[in-house]
């Protein structure tokens, strides 16, 4: 749970957005601290849905065919988002060569601040929490809040790592990351999706008994 849960989130972090932006164009503003408060209010948002999700749908664990409807929404997901990746990294429309091109601009809020109302303001962040998230939040929970744990720690490890990577690739002038390594990490995490995708989609029929 933990090590799938790490590597979905890295792959949603590494896709440019407004976090990746962000962190950029903060840490260029203020120094490599503002990559990880960016993270913290990120973090600070998902604690606060991952125990409402949890909470409220609770007593729909347990049940086969809310496991099996989630799994397949989540799974379709992931397979849409591996596609996308890969897609992207056939093309060479990859992100690490425009990192210059995006510093200098001035966010109007503390980093932590900044991080809570990005992602509140992402469209991509709502779709993923309904489809994979779920799937996530219902599979960790038969395992109780041990498995809930590792979900979460997992999934906030990998954008502190990435951001964190990335702040420091602005504030050290980039020495810290390159293209091919990023562009290998990238390919890792498009067939990832697509695997983990199909296990899930299998996961769902199956827990449907179909």
């Amino acid at each position: 749970m933990f090590a799938t849960s790490f590597l979905v989130a890295l792959s949603g972090a590494m896709v440019p957005g407004p976090l990746l932006t962000a962190t950029i164009t903060e840490t260029a503003r203020r120094g490599f601290w503002a990559g990880p408060a960016i993270v913290l209010g990120h973090a600070i948002l998902e604690f606060i849905l991952v125990l409402a999700l949890a909470a409220g749908l609770a007593r729909y664990f347990n049940e086969a065919a809310f496991t099996g409807v989630v799994s397949l929404l989540g799974g379709s997901f992931l397979i849409y988002l591996g596609f996308t990746m890969l897609k992207e990294y056939k093309k060479g429309e990859l992100f690490i060569d425009e990192l210059d091109k995006m510093q200098g601009q001035k966010g109007r809020f503390h980093p932590v601040i900044t991080g809570i109302l990005l992602s509140l303001a992402n469209p991509y962040w709502t779709i993923w929490w309904i489809t994979v998230g779920f799937t996530y939040i219902s599979l960790s929970m038969q395992s109780g809040i041990a498995g809930l744990a590792s979900f979460y720690s997992g999934h906030i490890l990998a954008d502190l790592s990435w951001f964190s990577l990335i702040a420091a690739a602005v504030a050290g002038g980039r020495r810290f990351l390159n293209q091919r390594l990023y562009d290998a990490v990238f390919l890792f995490c498009g067939i990832f999706l697509l695997g983990l995708g199909a296990y899930f989609i299998y996961s769902g029929l199956f827990s449907q008994g179909t």
